[in-house]
């Protein structure tokens, strides 16, 4: 939709060999979400970058070539560049799915409708989905941010404005 946030896919962290290669942090759904896409909104770069190829680094991340980059010292340059399409060109979601960018930012309430905290981040180390909820108003002492993992039980609903969890899995006093 128009006037949309662009969504960040990846993020370039270095030069790779002389030819102009670059090492991309992988922010999306893996290497073939990335894939998907030819063009990219660069950060701080008129016009964007084209992907001509890219390739797994057997590490998580990979290895990518830009029209645009023609040379290492060019490579070096983009450094930190954050790699983002825009969200209609994002496919379809099925009943029940999200997008991380979707869910950072949101208001969390409890099932109670007791507001909590905002998301922060969305993480996943393999099981599924987990929110870092920042709680506000922030403690003036103790963790000032929570997780939850993004489950029916500890997360029931949530919309374009709200995430619900589940109180039982809230980190409240």
């Amino acid at each position: 939709m128009p006037g949309e946030a662009p969504v960040t896919l990846a993020a370039i962290t270095g030069a790779h060999g002389v030819a102009g290669e670059v090492r991309l942090k992988l922010l999306g759904d893996g290497l073939d979400a990335l894939k998907a896409h030819k063009s990219f909104v660069a950060s701080g770069i008129e016009g964007g970058l084209t992907l001509k190829k890219v390739r797994s680094d057997n590490k998580g991340g990979a290895i990518a070539r830009f029209a645009e980059v023609p040379d290492r010292s060019a490579a070096e340059k983009l450094r930190g560049t954050q790699l983002s399409v825009d969200r209609s060109d994002l496919p379809a979601l099925e009943e029940g799915e999200y997008y991380h960018a979707d869910l950072i930012g949101l208001d969390v309430v409890d099932d109670t409708g007791e507001t909590i905290g905002t998301v922060i981040a969305v993480e996943n180390f393999g099981a599924t989905d987990i929110i870092e909820i920042e709680k506000v108003p922030a403690p003036e002492k103790g963790m000032k941010t929570f997780m939850v993992p993004v489950t029916k039980a500890a997360v029931p609903e949530w919309n374009t404005q709200r995430v619900v969890v589940a109180r039982d899995f809230c980190d409240l006093p």
